[in-house]
């Protein structure tokens, strides 16, 4: 017998503003059967083929602590500095950047409520063709 993973749970403060900027990141949508709206305490996005799912719950804590577990992205197309402008455009924040003088590397973003995500070179870029 095993689990498996239903759907991951982010705290928010503003669980609508939160799966909004999500959706825009990670290119998913709101549930069809139970779409969002401003105000709404809890709010589902869904990967495009439904197998993944990030739900946003509102909470009246804030973000205190770094996180204890985060997201690393990477770009489908383009390439992690493509991404980046794009995702720094959506309202995401550098906190530390990792990237290196050969390219390897990664960026720690922040999110607009303060929860670290990374992102990372695209495959093209980690395996370039000859």
């Amino acid at each position: 017998m095993v689990a498996r993973i239903s759907h991951t749970s982010v705290d928010a403060r503003n669980a609508y503003a939160q799966s909004v900027f999500w959706a825009s990141v990670l290119g998913w949508v709101r549930d069809p059967d139970d779409p969002d709206a401003p105000g709404d305490e809890e709010c589902l996005i869904l990967a495009p083929d439904g197998t993944q799912r990030l739900l946003f719950i509102e909470v009246p804590q804030g973000k205190q602590v770094k996180n204890r577990i985060h997201l690393d992205l990477q770009p489908v197309d383009g390439t992690r500095d493509d991404e980046l402008a794009r995702l720094l455009e959506l309202g995401a924040v550098t906190v530390d950047d990792r990237r290196l003088p050969d390219g390897t590397g990664w960026v720690v973003l922040a999110d607009p409520e303060g929860n670290e995500f990374c992102i990372l070179r695209s495959d093209a870029e980690r395996n370039p063709s000859p």
